[in-house]
């Protein structure tokens, strides 16, 4: 396989996703409306001849074809910079289209110059536009937090504004942060029944008896079961019953942990947060799956590679349960996002963040802005020096004003149940 997978673009193409564009997002992402506000539209449209920067939140793998939405507003087409492996699913079919819709691939954890050299000549080119998205991979999954963002994009920025201005001294790149917040169609009443259901199932799958438990203690009580089977497979000893957040971060490092070592990963850091050891570990895995030619890669077979994958998904799903998140606000999409983690490891299922099934419920997605600024702002002609304060300043408020706005988003959706109605056997 290539390493690289550049960008193309097919017209009639485009065209026939243009007209199809809402029978896609309904049918692959089950999202039936964009919201997004006309004052923002109008925004939007203002920015057609300029060169843009788009940040948003990537909880799932929905954000690309709402940005490719935003960019038909505009009345521009964007660029999406997409992790390789994205490139290589549904045997490839994914890659042929997404690539020629503007997508080029990026592999994380390496010095990539043929995609860090892609977004330099995007953004330095009149009217160029760019979408990336500052969390990476792998995707969170959650839509009310936001992973640690990844400074990368905001020093290829600078270095493309370098090159735009030494053909334009007036030249400028236009950062537009936004946030993308998911909301589910249905009554309170419907949303409650379609939970219960599903959970019902886990419960005959676990042999667990609900009692007159509500939803919220319900999903607590799987949870808990969950983190006991794997506590048993990993050799772990079950902590306290209230140590559920301790116990089940050393679940997530004891598999990832145990990933690493059997893979002997090189420059791997056993005392890091588990997303960075994660991050670490799907680059690794994404090269593997991509032969890249590098000795210093493990060589395995189909079963080992197998292994793995799976093995670093249970991670991704301890990762993302974390009590507090659902306890304090339990709405209908935070019990999705914890089913889809529970379906993950129970069921075998794909999580929807890393290309399996959406959803069961219709949703709308409101996409939000923060005010645009420009990249002079924090990138220095003249004293380069100044660039790694620029670039940490510029990724800072980046993060800010997504945070701001996903912060603003929590009012679109209310709980089910009330916050911390847990009772007195629960986690």
């Amino acid at each position: 396989m290539e390493p690289f997978v550049p960008p193309q673009f097919s017209l009639p193409l485009a065209w026939t996703v243009d007209l199809l564009l809402p029978v896609l997002l309904k049918g692959v992402q089950n999202i039936d409306e964009v919201v997004i506000q006309p004052e923002d539209r109008r925004m939007l449209r203002s920015l057609r001849d300029e060169r843009v920067l788009f940040f948003t939140n990537h909880p799932t793998t929905a954000e690309p074809p709402i940005a490719y939405h935003i960019g038909n507003l505009i009345g521009s087409r964007f660029k999406y910079m997409a992790s390789r492996q994205v490139f290589d699913w549904n045997w490839g079919a994914v890659g042929r289209v997404i690539s020629n819709l503007g997508a080029f691939s990026v592999i994380a954890g390496i010095n990539d110059r043929e995609s860090f050299k892609a977004v330099r000549e995007i953004l330095a080119a009149p009217s160029g536009k760019l979408v990336l998205f500052p969390e990476g991979e792998p995707t969170s999954g959650e839509n009310d937090n936001l992973m640690p963002f990844q400074p990368g994009a905001a020093q290829l920025s600078f270095w493309a504004l370098d090159d735009a201005r030494k053909l334009d001294p007036a030249a400028d790149i236009v950062v537009l942060p936004g946030f993308i917040k998911y909301v589910f169609r249905g009554s309170d009443f419907e949303l409650r029944d379609k939970l219960g259901a599903a959970v019902g199932k886990l419960e005959d799958r676990l042999d667990i008896h609900p009692g007159d438990k509500n939803l919220l203690r319900r999903f607590l009580t799987i949870g808990r079961r969950l983190l006991e089977e794997a506590e048993a497979e990993y050799k772990l000893a079950p902590g306290a019953q209230r140590d559920f957040d301790y116990r089940i971060g050393r679940v997530r490092h004891a598999i990832l942990d145990n990933v690493a070592d059997r893979l002997g990963v090189q420059g791997y850091e056993r005392d890091a947060d588990a997303i960075m050891k994660l991050r670490r570990l799907f680059a690794v895995m994404e090269m593997i799956m991509i032969d890249y030619p590098d000795p210093k890669l493990p060589r395995l077979s189909a079963d080992e590679k197998a292994w793995a994958h799976r093995e670093l998904i249970k991670a991704f799903d301890f990762i993302v349960i974390k009590k507090d998140y659902l306890v304090s606000r339990p709405t209908a999409e935070r019990f999705y996002e914890w089913l889809a983690r529970f379906e993950s490891y129970v069921y075998g299922k794909t999580p929807r963040a890393l290309g399996g099934e959406p959803p069961p419920m219709a949703r709308k997605a409101h996409v939000s802005f923060a005010r645009p600024f420009k990249v002079s702002e924090y990138w220095n002609a003249t004293d380069k020096s100044k660039r790694k304060s620029g670039v940490e300043k510029m990724m800072k408020r980046v993060q800010s004003d997504i945070q701001t706005l996903l912060d603003a988003s929590l009012e679109l959706t209310q709980p089910l149940v009330k916050p911390y109605d847990v009772g007195p056997d629960a986690l």
